[in-house]
């Protein structure tokens, strides 16, 4: 497999178990499976799965190149997005959601926020993990 679809896959899986086993360790109900593929929360699976390939480009092919240059750019787009405008949205549903409280209304008790920039930092630094380890094979 290539290593540019390796590397990412690898990175949201990495991510996806780790947001799991953090969830794991905060409710103590490991039986809950529905959290595995929620977004939000720690870590960030876009940015591992983003930064696994930046990562993958950079180590293959260098960083002097218009597909690495490409890749950061986009990179860095998605995880402002993960970290600002998600995050805002979310803010903006949370309120909503008080507004339809009072109102009487109920809906699902799961809405992510977007994310903290720690979730961002450690979802990079799994891709960083992700791109080594699928570049060893």
């Amino acid at each position: 497999m290539s290593p540019y679809l390796l590397a990412p896959l690898l990175g949201w899986a990495l991510a996806q178990t780790v947001k799991y086993l953090v969830f794991v360790a905060k409710t103590k109900n490991p039986k809950d499976m529905s959290f595995f593929l929620q977004s939000g929360n720690m870590p960030s699976v876009h940015t591992a799965a983003v930064v696994a390939l930046i990562m993958a480009i950079a180590l293959e092919q260098g960083t002097d190149t218009p597909v690495f240059a490409l890749s950061l750019v986009f990179g860095i787009i998605i995880a402002y997005d993960a970290m600002q405008v998600r995050r805002a949205a979310g803010e903006q549903g949370l309120a909503v959601r008080q507004l339809l409280e009072k109102a009487g209304l109920t809906l699902k008790p799961y809405h992510a926020l977007g994310h903290k920039p720690v979730e961002v930092l450690i979802g990079a630094a799994i891709g960083i993990i992700a791109a080594i380890i699928s570049l060893s094979f």
